[in-house]
């Protein structure tokens, strides 16, 4: 999420608690996208191989994983990390060799803005 994503995305209004950078208002825009299919917003932030993650999943208007969160320093459960429990539920299966995060190349860039680019 970027500064300019956000300014544009929020409605003003906090965002739901769970998240770091998840606009005022876009949480029902997400859940009126999920009326087509699945959506899930995710966020990770790490620095030096330490960080967060948060995720959650909206599904014919509603909220039917998460928030999910797991803190800096804590190992994730036996269900996986919050972004990949999250593509999970989308629908995608990872094999052995990789979790559900790198099946997708969620791991190919850094930074947001090496996305737009």
């Amino acid at each position: 999420m970027t500064d300019q994503l956000f300014d544009a995305a929020t409605d003003g209004s906090e965002g739901p608690p769970g998240f770091w950078r998840l606009p005022g208002g876009f949480d029902k825009r997400l859940a009126d996208w999920s009326a087509a299919g699945a959506v899930a917003y995710v966020e990770a932030e790490y620095f030096g191989g330490v960080g967060e993650q948060h995720a959650a999943v909206w599904a014919d208007g509603a909220v039917v994983l998460g928030p999910l969160h797991v803190p800096e320093g804590q190992p994730f459960g036996s269900a996986g990390s919050p972004i990949s429990q999250a593509l999970r539920k989308l629908g995608v299966v990872a094999d052995a060799a990789t979790d559900e995060f790198a099946t997708v190349e969620l791991d190919r860039h850094r930074h947001s803005e090496d996305w737009i680019a």
